[in-house]
Formats: C-alpha cells, structure tokens, sequence
C-alpha cells in the first residue's frame, strides 16, 4: 500500500466524551443566569448525580427549586448541606429563612435569620436578612429572639401528617395536625388537611366548618375552596358542586402548587377540560410532579381525546406506583379494585398504627383483599410481635379460618362483613365507617356488652354514619336494607350512639 495512501486512515479524531458534575453545572449556572430555571434544573439534577456529595452543586440545585417554587424540595437539601456535606456554608441559614418566609413559617424563618447573623454577621446576606428580620417582625408579634427553635419542624410534621392521609390513617393524622394547628394556628394547609382527615372519617359537618373557618381568617384560599368542591362532590351536593366550579374556573392562579390544586381537583369532579389546561400548562413550563400529578393528567388527557399522551404519561404513573397498573383511565377492571382493601401500602401502614382501631380495620382489609396471602406472608405481618390478645386471635382467624375463641370478636368481623356486601370497594369516604364500627366495637368489648347480630349492629352503625355525614335515610329505609324489623334497628342505634358519646 501506498504510503500516501489515506485508505485505512481515520476520517478524524474519536474523541470520548465524559461528563462530569463541574461541566453540567456550569451549564446549569449558564441557564439560570438566562432565566430558564427548568432547564437549569435538570442539569444541576445531573451534576449532583456524578458529585453527589459537592455542596456547591447541591446548594445552587436548592436555590433554583425555590425560585421555582419547591421550598419543601430546596429545605431539604439546604438541611443536607448543613447537617452532612458541609457545615461551614452558613448562607444556607439565609435561604432557608427566605424559604420558611415564603411557606409562612415565620418561626422558623425568624430564628434561621437570626442564626445566620450570628454565624456571619458581615456575611454577602447581611443585608438582606436584616430586610427580611423587619419583614418578619411586621408580620408576627410573637417572634421573639429568646425563642426556642423546635426541632420537630413544621415541613417534617406536614409531609409526615400528609403520608398518613394517603395511607388512610386518619385518626393519626386528626391527631398530628391538631398539634401542628395548636403550635402554628396560621398555618392554613393544616387546617385544610385536617378537613380531609374529618370528612374521611365521615365527619362531614365538622370538616365543612374547619374550611368555612380557613375561608372566614384566609378569605380565598384556593385549598379550602378546591377541598370544600371535592366534598360536595362526594356527597353529590349538585347545587354546592355548579357553584364552587363556576367560582374556581374563574380564578387564575400563578404558583405552581395552586395551578396542581386546581387542575387535579377539576380531574377528580369529573371537568376534564378545565383540568388538562391546568395540567398541560404545568408539564408544557417543565414541572416534573409525583405519580399523583401525571395519574390526573392521563386522566384529563385521555377524557379529553388525547388517548396517546395519556398512554404515555400512565408510563410515569406506573414508574412510581406499579400497583396501578390495571387503574388506567381507559381500563374497565371492576371498581373492586380500586379500594383500600386491594392497596399494599395503605394496608401495611395501617398495621403499624398506633391506634386499635386502625390495626383491626387492617386485619380486615387483608381478609377481603385480592393479596390476602401476599400480606400474610409479608415481613410486616411476621415482625408483628408485639400484639394484643385480640389482634393474635384475629390474625390467627384471618389466616387458618379456625374459628375465634373470643365470641364478641368473632362477632364483630362478621358485622363488617355485612357492611362490606353493601359498602364496597372500601374508598375514603366509606374507610370512615369502617374506623367507627371498629371503634364502637373497641367500646362494646371493654364493656362485655353481648353482640349476637350482626346484620343489626351492621345496619345501626351505617345508620349512625348517614347521620353523621349529614347524609338523609330513614330508620325504615335502613332496616329493609339490612333485612330488619325498625324496632330492633332502633335498639341498637341507641348502643352504638352511647358507644360513641354523640348527641343528635
């Protein structure tokens, strides 16, 4: 071969390219000087993927969430500087007090400001926080230096009090937002929370007057609104339902977190078109939401024609949550298989409750569920060692079928049975009347009370629950679903309303 020859020669040199952290976050930084935080976003998300542990890369990651509006997202890897990577980067201090400011934890903002201070009282945020510290004072007169930080911080509390509500573990989360109400009575997303966790537990009136109260002291905050919609929606209230939707498809909300209320609320009531513009919007400006957030969307984007993308975002469903694979909009699997009773999660968590009533109503979950093996062969169930008299024999039932030494017990599965012929698949709403039979039933056995019907104490407790719910049924009407005479529903709904200390 000729040596001039430039067969067999490469055309150019293969040059190997390999990112590195430094090289996406300098374009990150490139893109947030022009503004464009999405972009900048993903590429720092990059850049802490190969240098995880670079607090650099981690702290411009957190600045860009809250400029974008995630505060939850940036205080957490604020706190993930300070308290691992490094604790020398006190500037952190100042962003998150900007960040509580913005969530309306003044406290804590308060008390962040004045430590940044402290550890750099010349620092490049001097002045700003000095601004920020007369803001505050403006805000609250309660902020006092002398007072004490709380480590049990209010986002930690929240996003705690808020997994309990998607596991249905509502008498917890009553309990946890109250505390949280108590401690911070101006944080209103407890209180609408804590509507949701009434109104699941089937005290609708209770949950209706927290939203009218949130509205009275924070007229026009959209959660209450959006909240107070999903309830009429619920108890098919048509005229509170037209309503509230004229009123909220007039209002244009410009955060990101109010943009998802309102757009999964439409999607939940059915308004598809109101919500896939909501929607669409979030995903068209980059908002990379949970698995909730692209469930609504494929249901919004599916009702409204658009069957590939909802295809398509199902995919990012299933990515999170592969248990809802069979729940797509397009799928018509029979609604059974939508309840809590066929929700892994939900039942797991619930057996770990610290409250009776939420264990039993677990155990029974998992004797009616399509993974009753699955469950029973679990680690949750074999690490359940530390049990009551009650729940062994219970469990022990569930799994051999033998019959319960405990007669009242035996009894009491089988009245929610009875209620499960008529309340089933087991959604929210219906979980509540469970949680009270369970608690009615706590009550009965402490007091050794005899309970041989089942059908009757099935038909009083849904009779209460009407009640309760504002929802109207006659006595009559109750007993002939429940195969009943009157006067023997009527005894026994004056138990379980002594069981359950109410006055109607």
């Amino acid at each position: 071969m000729n040596k001039n020859s430039k067969i067999g020669k490469p055309m150019g040199q293969l040059i190997t390219f390999n990112p590195t952290g430094e090289y996406y976050f300098s374009k990150g930084i490139k893109a947030y000087h022009r503004k464009d935080y999405y972009k900048s976003l993903k590429y720092l998300q990059r850049a802490m993927h190969f240098e995880p542990g670079e607090p650099m890369i981690v702290c411009q990651l957190a600045i860009v969430y809250a400029d974008i509006g995630e505060y939850q997202k940036s205080n957490k890897l604020l706190h993930l500087i300070i308290e691992e990577l490094d604790e020398e980067m006190v500037e952190c201090y100042y962003f998150l007090a900007n960040n509580y400011a913005h969530l309306g934890f003044f406290k804590d903002a308060y008390y962040h400001a004045n430590l940044y201070l402290k550890l750099d009282e010349n620092g490049d945020f001097a002045e700003e926080t000095e601004d920020l510290l007369e803001v505050l004072s403006l805000e609250s007169d309660l902020l006092q230096e002398e007072d004490p930080y709380e480590e049990d911080d209010l986002i930690n509390r929240q996003d705690e009090a808020r997994e309990l509500l998607e596991s249905g573990n509502f008498p917890k989360a009553v309990e946890m937002l109250n505390k949280v109400i108590c401690d911070y009575p101006e944080y209103w997303s407890a209180y609408n929370n804590l509507a949701l966790a009434y109104f699941y537990l089937g005290e609708v009136k209770k949950a209706n007057s927290i939203l009218d109260e949130v509205l009275e002291k924070n007229m026009g905050n959209l959660h209450a609104l959006c909240n107070k919609l999903v309830f009429a929606f619920y108890e098919k209230e048509e005229k509170n339902i037209k309503q509230l939707t004229n009123i909220l498809q007039k209002i244009k909300p410009i955060s990101i977190d109010h943009q998802f209320k309102i757009g999964s609320t439409f999607a939940l009531i059915g308004e598809y078109g109101s919500a896939y513009f909501w929607l669409s919007k979030l995903h068209k400006q980059g908002f990379a939401g949970d698995a909730s957030f692209y469930y609504w969307f494929s249901y919004a984007a599916y009702f409204t024609g658009r069957e590939n993308l909802a295809s398509a975002l199902w995919g990012s469903v299933l990515e999170e949550n592969p248990e809802k694979k069979g729940h797509e909009p397009w799928n018509k699997r029979e609604e059974k298989e939508n309840g809590f009773e066929n929700h892994l999660t939900s039942i797991m968590k619930r057996l770990k409750s610290s409250y009776l009533e939420e264990r039993l109503f677990a155990l029974f979950l998992t004797s009616v569920s399509t993974y009753k093996e699955k469950i029973l062969s679990s680690q949750s169930i074999q690490q359940m060692d530390v049990l009551s008299t009650l729940e062994q024999q219970y469990l022990s039932f569930i799994k051999t079928g033998y019959e319960i030494e405990d007669p009242l017990l035996l009894s009491a599965h089988s009245t929610a049975e009875t209620i499960y012929k008529i309340h089933q698949p087991i959604g929210t709403v219906e979980a509540g009347l469970y949680l009270k039979w369970f608690s009615v039933f706590i009550e009965l056995h402490k007091a050794g009370v005899v309970m041989k019907n089942s059908s009757a104490w099935a038909a009083a407790m849904d009779y209460v629950w009407h009640k309760i719910r504002n929802k109207k049924i006659s006595q009559q009407e109750m007993a002939i679903t429940y195969g009943l005479s009157p006067s023997t529903l009527q005894k026994y709904i004056k138990i379980v309303k002594q069981h359950l200390s109410l006055n109607f």
